[in-house]
């Protein structure tokens, strides 16, 4: 069988399957199993496949037919311009979270911040704002301690561990810090909501990273409170939030010492993120 056939054929079963991707799905299965750029497969198009290729691609193929995400079966997720490494331990980096970590680039003037990322999983949110902010340095602190290996795998990749602790703590355990930045994409979705999200989430992105309790605020209050006593004054909280959840967390905010200076927009309008000052 030829590259080109093989790509079609599993174009076609994705297609069956109502996977709107299924072309580029396709191509990027193969080009994991021949160690190719897709740009290299689509101009090979004409070459002969070995039968274990074959047997590799159905194996791969087999496992996006059952709406396993496309960045589990790559094992990678390109995120601001670099590619992390992901795995069913850390959610799948996503286009929105980009938007905050722009808006924080824009904005944040000091050279030398100490950061900390509050549920880092692959470390995405503050490896990158490492990596584009001079002289700074952080900790990401996870509850998972596999997710915390792959950050740590990621920091290595980027030449960012020697600015960058990686810590196995909750957030309620961290103390004796203080910090000129603390970001956060927290779990933010209703308990009762999660079985309405789409499959290839609801069934193999971790629970814990995205339920937020009863009304979605658990660990976003966490968030917040903690952020009071370990933030220097003037510092900055930069957090992710849910759909119509910016009223109530505005309000906690409030309450908590904080006055708002940035509400981000998704790309489909909602409030997505907001940036406060600890006064």
């Amino acid at each position: 069988m030829y590259i080109s056939q093989l790509i079609n054929l599993g174009s076609k079963a994705l297609k069956e399957n109502k996977i709107k991707s299924h072309i580029l799905d396709s191509e990027l299965i193969l080009s994991k199993i021949l160690k190719i750029s897709r740009e290299k497969i689509l101009i090979s198009s004409d070459q002969k496949l070995k039968n274990s290729y074959i047997l590799s691609f159905n194996k791969l193929l087999k496992r996006r037919l059952h709406s396993e995400p496309m960045a589990y079966i790559l094992k990678r997720k390109e995120f601001f311009s670099k590619n992390f490494y992901v795995n069913k331990n850390t959610l799948i980096p996503r286009p929105d979270t980009k938007l905050l970590i722009e808006k924080i680039l824009k904005i944040y003037k000091k050279k030398d911040p100490y950061i900390l990322d509050i549920g880092t999983g692959s470390g995405c949110i503050i490896l990158s704002l490492l990596q584009n902010i001079e002289n700074s340095r952080g900790i990401g602190i996870d509850i998972s301690k596999k997710a915390l290996d792959l950050a740590k795998k990621n920091a290595e990749k980027m030449k960012l561990n020697k600015k960058c602790k990686f810590i196995h703590k909750s957030i309620e355990k961290i103390c004796g810090y203080k910090f000129d930045l603390i970001v956060s994409n927290p779990p933010y979705i209703a308990s009762h909501q999660i079985k309405n999200l789409s499959k290839d989430i609801k069934q193999y992105e971790p629970r814990k990273a995205l339920d937020g309790g009863n009304d979605g605020l658990d660990v976003i209050k966490k968030v917040i409170y903690k952020s009071t006593t370990i933030l220097k004054k003037n510092g900055i909280l930069a957090i992710e939030i849910g759909n119509e959840q910016y009223k109530k967390v505005l309000q906690i905010l409030n309450l908590c010492g904080f006055r708002n200076r940035f509400l981000i927009k998704d790309y489909q309008k909602n409030i997505r993120c907001l940036i406060s000052v600890l006064k």
